[in-house]
């Protein structure tokens, strides 16, 4: 008897779920930890594309990030976090989203510096644009929703491109130690190389 439990339309083992709602879980704890105002703008944006490359990284599936981003955001409203409302779950569900058009496109996302750094700054710039779109169903005038909107972006960036940093060592460090599968084929060529000799 086979005792492989699929999630979401076949797409996720029960490991992997688990994974990735404990990156979910973690993206929340960080959030509710820091919910005190430091005075920078888009420091939030440090664990969140922390959690969502680290999730992409140990489960390399397409809407892997997205789920976490979707799971994470669930919950956020659930307990009381999200003071601006359902519409925050934009701030989780865009840097998921691109995380995974990213993926699509560099399979090995994870496993690099600059392109992790790269797209990290990248999908949390979308916060600036969450953010926008906040201030103006809130009725802002124009002007401060766009100042605001680039303001948050500038910030999101810098605090998205830390907080991507030491994800490929993380990976590596996993693999290394087989906690996780390879996903690049090379390296599971070259670790089976090393294991024949």
């Amino acid at each position: 008897m086979k005792n492989n439990v699929q999630f979401l339309w076949n797409r996720f083992s029960m490991r992997e779920a688990l994974l990735l709602g404990f990156c979910a879980t973690f993206i929340v704890l960080t959030k509710a930890t820091l919910r005190m105002k430091l005075g920078i703008s888009g420091h939030s944006m440090f664990f969140l594309m922390f959690f969502l490359l680290l999730a992409r990284g140990i489960v390399p599936k397409t809407g892997a990030a997205t789920l976490v981003g979707l799971l994470a955001g669930s919950i956020s409203i659930a307990l009381g976090l999200a003071h601006k409302g359902p519409i925050i779950m934009l701030n989780f569900v865009l840097p998921a989203l691109i995380v995974d058009c990213a993926g699509i496109l560099l399979p090995n996302l994870t496993s690099r510096y600059l392109t992790c750094i790269l797209i990290g700054g990248i999908a949390a710039a979308s916060k600036g644009l969450s953010g926008a779109l906040i201030e103006l169903f809130a009725g802002a005038p124009m002007k401060i929703v766009l100042v605001k909107g680039l303001i948050e972006s500038l910030g999101g960036v810098l605090f998205g491109m830390l907080g991507s940093l030491p994800v490929p060592a993380i990976i590596r460090k996993l693999q290394t130690n087989r906690l996780i599968a390879y996903s690049d084929n090379r390296s599971q060529q070259r670790t089976g190389d090393e294991s024949q000799v």
